[in-house]
C-alpha cells in the first residue's frame, strides 16, 4: 500500500543497497531502488492487468501489470511479490508457487527502479484493493499488445518494458 512515510533501500548501479531514503526524496531525484511486477495468467492464458487508481503519486489511471510494487527496506524481492499480491489483488500465496523469471536494470522506464519479474498461474479470481487499484480484468495477450502498439500512454511505462521483455524471451504462454 502507498504511504508517503515510506522508506525505500537505494541501491547503486549493481543493485547493492547504499543507504535509506523516504519514498518521495527516491522518486523526486530519481535513485535507483527496488521493486517487483507480477503477470497473473488464467487459465486461458490471459494476463490480469490493473488500472492504477487516481491517487497514485506515478502513472494514475493507467493500466499495469497484474501486481507490483516497490520494496520496503530490508525486503527481499520475493517476499515482497508475495505481499503485494496479497495487498493488491487479495491472492494469497506460498512463495513457491510464484514463477521467478529475470531482472530490469534500473532506467527511466523503470523509474530507476531494479525490477524482478515473476508471473503466477491461477484459476482463483483477483479481488482488488480499491485503496491501489480502480479495477482489473484479464485480457488476451494480443489485445495487449495491439493497445501498446496503438496506444502506449494507456499504460505505465515499467509494464510496458515488462510485457516486452516477457515477449522477447518467450515466456508468454503463445510464444512457447
Amino acid at each position: 500500500m502507498q504511504r508517503p512515510d515510506e522508506v525505500f533501500d537505494v541501491v547503486d548501479e549493481s543493485d547493492r543497497v547504499i543507504g535509506q531514503a523516504p519514498r518521495a526524496e527516491v522518486h523526486a531525484r530519481h535513485l535507483r531502488h527496488r521493486a517487483v511486477h507480477v503477470l497473473v495468467f488464467n487459465d486461458r492464458s490471459e494476463v490480469y492487468l490493473q488500472k492504477r487508481s487516481a491517487t497514485k503519486d506515478t502513472f494514475p489511471g493507467r493500466y499495469d501489470s497484474s501486481a507490483s510494487g516497490h520494496l520496503g527496506r530490508g525486503e527481499a524481492y520475493d517476499d515482497c511479490a508475495v505481499r503485494e499480491l496479497q495487498e493488491e489483488l487479495g491472492l494469497t500465496i506460498v512463495r513457491g508457487r510464484l514463477q521467478k523469471h529475470f531482472q530490469i536494470e534500473a532506467c527511466e522506464q523503470t523509474g530507476w527502479e531494479f525490477v524482478w519479474t515473476y508471473s503466477l498461474q491461477t484459476g482463483d479470481e483477483p479481488r482488488i484493493n480499491p485503496a491501489e487499484i480502480e479495477s482489473g480484468a484479464f485480457w488476451p495477450l494480443a489485445q495487449i499488445r495491439a493497445a501498446l502498439a496503438a496506444h502506449p500512454d494507456e499504460f505505465a511505462p515499467g509494464f510496458a518494458a515488462v510485457f516486452e521483455e516477457f515477449d522477447r524471451r518467450a515466456l508468454l504462454p503463445d510464444r512457447r
